[in-house]
């Protein structure tokens, strides 16, 4: 009796409490869903390797680098490379050596637990439908970013096979936490700090 007394009197707080709504985005893609998927490329991307020589210039062809944010990957491809010393070709016509990127997964995966009541929608007689608060004693709500980039070099004329990198994977994540109901943190790897090659934590704690 006593934890159904309770209940009921967290639940009207909240229903009595102050209310604030926050937009996360004007466009039609978060921010934080772009942050989720580059952290991501941006990691997978940093450890491809090829072993060509240094005297051949190379075109990278993106043609089957597709689906969301497939112009950055193949841009952090880039800078990859670029950043082994290999030469890069404006023109597949004035290339030594073609490299052929593609990408195997570039997507976000949501998971979430919760202790305590869900939201509840109850139908309202004459009124429509009231959705009850959410009450977390423990909640976890976390967003997983997932890159998996390869590419494969070989010569421009012969079409001989020169290196391959092998699939590279990266990750990032965000996640939301509520603990007691009213204490609340953001933990996220998606601001790496510079240099460092490993995804960082920060934590904004709102109690």
């Amino acid at each position: 009796m006593g934890w159904m007394r309770l209940i009921a009197v967290l639940t009207l707080s909240l229903l009595v409490g102050a209310c604030s709504t926050a937009r996360d985005t004007l466009p039609a893609r978060a921010a934080t869903e772009q942050l989720l998927l580059s952290a991501a490329v941006d990691r997978a991307a940093r450890q491809i390797t090829l072993n060509i020589p240094r005297d051949k210039k190379v075109y990278v062809d993106s043609l089957y680098v597709e689906g969301y944010d497939s112009k950055y990957a193949a841009g952090a491809i880039r800078d990859s490379l670029l950043k082994q010393g290999i030469r890069l070709a404006n023109t597949r016509a004035d290339a030594d050596a073609i490299v052929e990127a593609r990408i195997g997964a570039l997507s976000i995966d949501e998971r979430q637990r919760l202790v305590g009541i869900p939201s509840t929608p109850l139908p309202i007689p004459l009124a429509g439908e009231l959705t009850t608060p959410e009450i977390a004693f423990f909640k976890k709500h976390q967003w997983k970013g997932i890159a998996k980039l390869a590419v494969t070099a070989y010569d421009a004329k012969s079409g001989i096979l020169i290196d391959s990198s092998g699939p590279q994977f990266g990750a990032s994540d965000k996640t939301d936490w509520v603990f007691l109901l009213f204490i609340s943190a953001t933990t996220d790897s998606l601001r790496p700090e510079e240099g460092d090659p490993e995804p960082t934590e920060e934590a904004w704690w709102k109690p």
